[in-house]
Parts: C-alpha cells; sequence; structure tokens
C-alpha cells in the first residue's frame, strides 16, 4: 500500500491537464499549422489519427524526403521526440519549430491521442 499512494500522486501529476486543456495548448501551438479533420493544409499535414499511424503516410500532403525516409510509427515517444525538437528527429523535415516544454508536449500528445 506504501507504493500506491506515490504511484497515484505520480499519475496525477504527469496525467497533465484535461482534455479542454489538452486541446487549447494543441490550439495555441499546433493549430495555425496542422487541421484535425480528415483533410490536410496547405501547411501540415492533418493530425486526425496520427497517434500509432505510419510516418509521413497521408497521401494528400508533401512530406519532406527526411521524414519519408523516417520510417516507423508515430508512438507517443516519437511524436515527444518530434515535437521537442523537429529538425533533430527528421533533419530536414519541413516542421520549422518545436515546443520545448515537456507539460505542453505531454497536452498535445495526449489531445492527439484522442483523435481517431
Amino acid at each position: 500500500m506504501r507504493g500506491l499512494v506515490p504511484a497515484i500522486l505520480m499519475a496525477t501529476v504527469f496525467a497533465g491537464p484535461a482534455l479542454a486543456d489538452d486541446a487549447a495548448t494543441y490550439a495555441a501551438h499546433c493549430g495555425g499549422c496542422h487541421a484535425v479533420t480528415s483533410a490536410s493544409g496547405p501547411t501540415g499535414p492533418s493530425l486526425k489519427g496520427v497517434a500509432g499511424r505510419k510516418i509521413a503516410s497521408l497521401a494528400d500532403y508533401s512530406y519532406s524526403a527526411a521524414l519519408k525516409a523516417k520510417g516507423g510509427k508515430w508512438t507517443p515517444a516519437a511524436l515527444d521526440a518530434f515535437i521537442a525538437g523537429p529538425s533533430a528527429f527528421a533533419p530536414g523535415s519541413k516542421m520549422f519549430t518545436g515546443l520545448p516544454a515537456a507539460a505542453d508536449r505531454a497536452a498535445v500528445i495526449a489531445y492527439l491521442a484522442k483523435l481517431k
């Protein structure tokens, strides 16, 4: 029981903001370039269903060669690494800015996970 209380506290601390706050964080940092509808926009691919999707796999967006060559899937870890530093994750990526705050990245990733 002694280990349960710290585990619950840690889960509460790191669970991130409520979904509404996650959506607001997404809108503030990502929404200007990325849609959450089925269609991609001119600036960035749609992020609807991105969690678990193959990297650079939407037919309606022209990805950079760097991201196409990356391979793999958008796991939470891959999303975190890419959002933290796009040019470090895939040098030559079209995404020009990252999100340095871990709490903001966690909120964005939590929001993206809900978009099926």
